[in-house]
């Protein structure tokens, strides 16, 4: 591989001459000793990453001789994701679903691991022979530990594909069999692997590659496995980790349960409990938020990912997009009235009539859930919030800019990238630690996603009166995610922001291929979920690559985790679809089982699929000129690219990455305003002034305190939901009334009537 140039790293670079301390002081960040002088390699400044923060976590030593595939692993591993695989898509129905992290079993399995290491045999059977194995090879090891935590992270998301079983079963009230549910659920997990293993050599081996959310995880290994010395007047890695676990496990009892209102508070809405107007711009969940606040990390974190983890240029990124859309765009739109935006609520991700009720989808669907063209032409069309349009207008920008940006930041490096795959070059440290290691063949990828494609497109044609979607179908939402998975996982490799394909894909076959719901969710699943897991495999691959564990381990551990939560997760959906009578009922005041994410995967269904976007952003729609925002976005990586040429010496202007910026709001909704501010506050405070001014503490600590407050919240977040939140067990008082800005989503246009809301005269 071919290191990049310094100046097409787009992070900061670690000045050794800066950065003396750490050069000398290998004992808190290497690795336990080898047992073999030659297995490890010693530390040189110059063969040190050249990303600053991966230099300053990622141990520069292997020891190839620790056992990696035990019994241990298998057991703990497999227990992991099938565990996290239930409980998660168990919550994921409920009214308030919560997600269990990896970072939970990681966690969990240490004490497990070690006892096993203490009381299990290590008698070696079969000795001598070619089948010679013992159950326990000595001490539990952090490689072990790392594929348990690969196979956990199988488990630890949703599987998007049970979206599709759900919407069809418990929404369309159709038949899907298990079989045909099995197949779709299997064949979109497992179809990024084929695109992860061709772009490896693109964004695993690149040093500029350098993956941060993995610097979280990675630092958690260390600090669970490394013996440190305790620097005086300090405490070790180790101890720091338990601090922020305690206090986070301890402290979330009040934003989780006693007082949910730290989740957002809006002070401006209690100073002026009666203007809609001060409610409009203060609530931090149904308006602008200004000025307000959460002091809860699962509000920090939730829909951005720890703020710990993103490098400060991202979070800034990420920040002036937040501000332009959400401070500049939206008034402006909704006070100069753009789509008679004050007949609406200024921040909703419902749909409207043209007298500001909301739309009733049921009245425009006919028996065979095609478009009923007559009621539809009487209800009128759909309109959309301010925000909620805008954002689909940046969302289609940020598309058209990842691939002009990715284009002129990066092609040539791509260019040199294919040739060097050609003809041997140099290495940066960790590659060349992992060239010792037997490599995946490109065939055992390009095998699966060949078989993959076609079970998919069998499937597809031989059940098309469930899937109603053609072969043709599934061979262009290949293409779509191919196409997308190199600018993408680039970007997320270098800003840890992912953007999303759902819009584009929706858009395209609703277009396309109109009248068809489940064809439409169907595309949009192998389209953009396929795009969405290979660049979770490949950042599973770069922690591997990071932590050293052999290329084929990792694969293996991969595909076994991928396909035991594929079984799991549809027969946890399955028997709760089955057993649940009311399940996805909102009308059900007493259920708890209301599926508000798949609520809104069956409204995007209707919209795109049934409706179609012609009758939204085309020609028949209100919202045509929002396809301008296209042609807007691919302008704008380029001027930045032509500010950069021009003024080479202002480095600043290369980090500007515009993909991350128009794509900011792109969460939003469900993300709301106080989930924005307080990640970026957090993110400024990590990523700019601590790492600045305190980079000692920075480089300890940083990564450890977004692992302890991530468990902590998990595991208090389980406890409450399985001692109280099964039992409806809830504490009423004004603490909990969440935001208290009840005038928030009210419409500010003269003479409409919205229940609860005051009428403008």
């Amino acid at each position: 591989m071919e290191e990049a140039a310094p100046e097409e790293i787009t992070a900061p670079l670690i000045s050794w001459n800066e950065n003396n301390d750490y050069a000398n002081n290998p004992s808190s960040s290497s690795p336990s000793k080898s047992r073999s002088e030659v297995n490890e390699v010693s530390l040189e400044p110059e063969e040190n990453s050249p990303v600053k923060q991966v230099a300053l976590t990622i141990p520069t030593t292997d020891d190839p001789s620790l056992p990696v595939l035990t019994f241990r692993m298998w057991v703990l591993g497999s227990l992991s994701c099938v565990v996290l695989s239930f409980l998660n898509q168990f919550f994921w129905y409920r009214t308030e679903p919560m997600t269990i992290s990896a970072i939970s079993a990681q966690i969990a399995v240490v004490p497990l691991g070690r006892l096993m290491a203490a009381k299990i045999t290590d008698r070696v059977f079969f000795k001598g022979t070619r089948l010679e194995f013992t159950l326990n090879p000595g001490p539990f090891n952090v490689k072990e530990h790392v594929l348990i935590t690969i196979f956990a992270n199988s488990g630890a998301g949703t599987v998007y594909a049970i979206h599709i079983v759900t919407v069809v079963k418990a929404f369309y009230k159709r038949h899907i069999s298990f079989f045909v549910s099995l197949i779709v659920v299997i064949t979109t997990q497992v179809l990024g692997f084929g695109w992860a293993g061709i772009f490896r050599k693109y964004l695993v081996e690149p040093a500029a590659m350098w993956w941060p959310a993995n610097l979280v995880q990675v630092s958690l290994f260390r600090a669970l496995h490394e013996k440190e010395v305790r620097p005086k007047g300090g405490v070790t890695r180790t101890q720091f980790f338990l601090i922020a676990f305690i206090c986070s496990f301890a402290y979330y009892v009040f934003p989780g349960y006693l007082f949910e209102m730290l989740t957002s508070l809006s002070w401006i809405c209690w100073i002026y409990p009666k203007s809609v107007l001060a409610q409009q711009l203060g609530s931090g969940l149904y308006g602008l938020g200004i000025a307000a606040f959460g002091i809860d990390w699962s509000t920090i974190s939730s829909y951005l990912g720890s703020p710990l983890a993103s490098p400060w240029f991202a979070t800034a990124n990420v920040a002036a997009g937040f501000v332009f859309v959400m401070y500049v765009l939206t008034p402006a739109c909704y006070w100069l009235n753009v789509y008679n935006a004050k007949t609406f609520p200024i921040f909703s991700d419902d749909l409207f009539n043209a007298t500001g009720q909301e739309y009733n989808i049921s009245s425009i669907v006919d028996s065979n859930f095609h478009l009923n063209l007559e009621a539809y032409l009487k209800e009128g069309p759909v309109f959309l919030s301010t925000f909620f349009a805008m954002t689909y207008g940046v969302g289609f920008a940020a598309l058209t800019a990842t691939i002009v940006h990715v284009a002129l930041f990066h092609g040539r490096e791509i260019w040199e990238q294919s040739k060097a795959s050609f003809m041997e070059t140099k290495m940066d440290i960790h590659t060349r630690l992992m060239r010792r290691y037997k490599p995946v063949p490109e065939w055992w990828f390009v095998c699966i996603l060949l078989v993959n494609i076609a079970v998919t497109v069998f499937a597809c044609q031989y059940y098309i009166d469930q899937l109603q979607l053609p072969w043709w179908g599934v061979l262009l939402a290949c293409l779509i995610a191919i196409l997308f998975t190199l600018p993408i996982g680039i970007i997320t490799a270098i800003t840890n922001q992912t953007p999303g394909l759902n819009i584009i894909t929706e858009y395209i076959i609703g277009y396309i291929y109109p009248g068809y719901p489940i064809a439409n969710m169907c595309f949009k699943v192998y389209g953009y979920i396929s795009m969405t897991q290979a660049v979770t495999f490949l950042q599973d691959f770069k922690l591997g690559h990071y932590m050293k564990i052999p290329p084929r381990t990792m694969f293996m551990a991969q595909i076994v985790g991928t396909l035991i939560a594929c079984f799991v997760y549809l027969g946890t959906a399955w028997w709760l679809l089955e057993t649940i009578h009311d399940i996805c009922e909102t009308t059900a005041s007493d259920s708890v089982w209301t599926c508000p994410s798949d609520t809104v995967f069956y409204d995007a269904s209707v919209i795109w699929g049934l409706i179609g976007p012609r009758r939204i952003f085309g020609d028949l729609g209100y919202y045509e000129a929002i396809n301008w925002y296209f042609l807007g976005g691919a302008i704008a990586p380029l001027l930045v690219w032509l500010a950069a040429k021009a003024f080479p010496q202002q480095e600043w202007i290369r980090l500007i990455n515009m993909p991350v910026m128009l794509g900011a709001t792109g969460m939003m909704p469900p993300a709301t305003a106080v989930n924005y501010t307080a990640w970026i506050i957090v993110g400024f405070l990590s990523g700019f002034v601590v790492y600045r001014y305190r980079p000692d503490l920075w480089q300890r600590y940083n990564y450890v305190l977004s692992g302890g407050l991530d468990s902590g919240l998990a595991f208090m977040g389980v406890l409450l939901y399985l001692c109280l939140g099964l039992e409806g067990i809830s504490v009423n008082w004004w603490g909990n009334d969440l935001d208290g800005c009840p005038l928030a989503s009210c419409p500010t246009a003269k003479g409409v009537v919205v229940e609860g809301c005051p009428v403008v005269y």
